[in-house]
């Protein structure tokens, strides 16, 4: 996934209680989440005009927060006009991130002013609108800046690359990678590397393939102090684009000798690359204490 490119390395009631059984026809007081009691809302209504839950109402009024102005003679809450309108208020100021004791403390404050809070409410939520917006902004120059990860022109990662590099194998990746955390990490890297950034990263590629390609050819050991620092370089290389674990590497050394396009690709700079890179890999991770048999995407 050396380039960027990961082949480059890269309910119902019970029977006879329901408001038409024979024994309860008429009788019994009504639910409160039924329909508008004298002139107000029981507290099913009232929740669901005001778009909160029952059981917040219910703790509302538990704290004194909004208790609701009468009751039906069976004990059932009944919300008026102005217990809905100090819903609403109730509803802006935690909006706005002000805890439930606060906002009692604002609105039964003896200097309310009802338009004057509702002002200074709209105030706030306009600056808290601004704030959101220029959030948004950030996020889609963001996105558009990920979209690509690579920001080089097919031709210009043509000339940095190599004219062996095909521009196509980021598409490749993308499909095959682009779900995983690991990709998100690449894609918004890779935007911030210049033109400049992407010719020292070949150059490290380049100069690691040389000396992984000399290794193999040298018969060095797998497991070997040479070894070890050659797989740690290939570690920090992958670390450009993802943070890359010694775990995650083993799991890449295995994915490397079993896909064929990994395979093609080392094998072209050395004979038994691919094979020699695994194992160093592989026995790198056991010296940092993985066992790269068992070894875990993370």
């Amino acid at each position: 996934m050396t380039h960027g490119s990961p082949r480059r390395q890269q309910p119902h009631p019970p029977p006879g209680t329901g408001p038409h059984s024979a024994s309860g026809a008429g009788s019994g007081p009504a639910p409160e989440s039924g329909p508008e009691v004298h002139g107000g809302l029981t507290v099913g209504r009232a929740a669901a005009l005001v778009g909160v839950s029952v059981k917040t109402l219910h703790h509302w009024d538990a704290i004194g927060l909004v208790r609701p102005g009468t009751r039906t003679a069976a004990g059932y809450r009944v919300y008026s006009g102005e217990d809905i309108a100090r819903i609403h208020r109730v509803l802006v100021y935690r909006e706005l991130g002000l805890p439930l004791a606060r906002i009692a403390r604002v609105l039964d404050a003896p200097d309310t002013d009802a338009r004057h809070h509702l002002r200074r409410q709209r105030d706030e939520l306009v600056q808290r609108i601004d704030r959101l917006q220029q959030m948004v902004g950030a996020v889609d120059r963001m996105l558009e800046a990920t979209r690509t990860g690579i920001r080089l022109s097919p031709q210009e990662q043509v000339e940095i690359f190599g004219d062996d590099w095909e521009p196509a194998l980021v598409d490749e990746a993308e499909a095959r990678w682009g779900d995983s955390p690991q990709w998100a990490q690449y894609a918004e890297r890779a935007a911030g590397l210049t033109p400049q950034d992407w010719k020292e990263v070949a150059a490290r590629t380049a100069a690691l393939e040389a000396d992984l390609a000399d290794a193999a050819r040298a018969g060095v050991a797998p497991g070997s102090p040479q070894a070890n620092l050659l797989a740690e370089r290939h570690r920090a290389l992958l670390c450009t684009y993802f943070d890359c674990t010694h775990s995650m590497h083993a799991c890449l050394g295995r994915m490397f000798a079993d896909d064929p396009g990994y395979t093609d690709y080392f094998d072209a700079l050395a004979p038994g690359l691919t094979v020699w890179l695994r194992d160093a890999v592989h026995a790198n991770a056991r010296a940092h204490g993985i066992d790269p048999e068992t070894a875990t995407w993370e």
